[in-house]
């Protein structure tokens, strides 16, 4: 016990050697060879993408809720269910507007023949005929690839997060297995085995799983936040649809089978 307490404190031990390297760390990157280099390298970048997105879709969904509380608010208390469109009403980044704006064009299109709003639009469109119901559901079929595409937008990018999720390990433990390798055949070269030749090769190694493990254990909690938010939205989205629908037949559309202009 006593030679090994002495011997962590002598110079050029590995022990002191490590301390004066800065920690693990520090000791394991000054190890590292090329390729454990180029591993941490691809790496970092990962997390950076990763990183990116996290906090971009953070943002996105964020904004999205708050807007989509305000415009439902509006709609819900109007009972004119184009009124914030005629009004030319404004909520940027929104897609549960989006998707009100795509069924409101494809509405007007089949009730005047226009999507367009200018000063005449409120007097065109109370003398306007109501919409057959097979006009109705081109209005319909226009709301459903409205969500679609809004539901690919929200979905866009999180690939990255998954790549991170799943292969950042792998990445990582490729870079250890790698080291290890050239340690033992460094080893194998020189012709003798002890703990003060093993140590940095092996150190500088296992950088890489744990690099990798850093950059996939945030990226994980992220997307799985951000895959159940996306997936309440889409949820939404197809209910706002089925809703606007209903107000769209109870308005505008007439079931009674008389002659309707094309």
């Amino acid at each position: 016990m006593a030679a090994t307490l002495f011997a962590n404190f002598i110079p050029g031990s590995p022990s002191v050697i490590l301390a004066e390297s800065g920690g693990g760390l520090v000791f394991a990157l000054e190890n590292s060879t090329l390729p454990g280099k180029v591993v941490l390298a691809a790496l970092f970048l990962g997390s950076v993408l990763a990183w990116t997105v996290m906090v971009t879709k953070f943002r996105v969904t964020r904004r999205a809720r708050d807007q989509r509380d305000r415009f439902l608010a509006l709609f819900r208390a109007d009972r004119q269910p184009l009124h914030l469109f005629w009004e030319r009403a404004r909520f940027e980044g929104t897609p549960i507007f989006s998707v009100y704006k795509a069924g409101c064009r494809e509405l007007c299109f089949q009730l005047l023949g226009s999507s367009e709003v200018d000063d005449t639009f409120r007097a065109r469109l109370e003398s306007a005929p109501k919409i057959s119901a097979s006009q109705m559901r081109m209005v319909q079929t226009a709301l459903e690839r409205a969500v679609g595409e809004n539901a690919l937008r929200l979905e866009s990018q999180m690939i990255l997060l998954a790549t991170a999720v799943s292969g950042a390990p792998f990445l990582g433990l490729l870079g250890t297995v790698w080291g290890v390798m050239d340690t033992f055949s460094d080893v194998a070269k020189a012709g003798s085995a002890n703990l003060a030749a093993m140590a940095p090769g092996v150190s500088a190694a296992l950088i890489t799983t744990v690099t990798g493990l850093l950059v996939a254990i945030p990226a994980m909690f992220g997307y799985n936040f951000l895959v159940t938010t996306i997936r309440g939205m889409i949820v939404e989205l197809d209910n706002f649809a089925a809703e606007l629908v209903s107000a769209f037949e109870h308005r505008y559309v007439d079931h009674g089978g008389e002659k309707r202009r094309l």
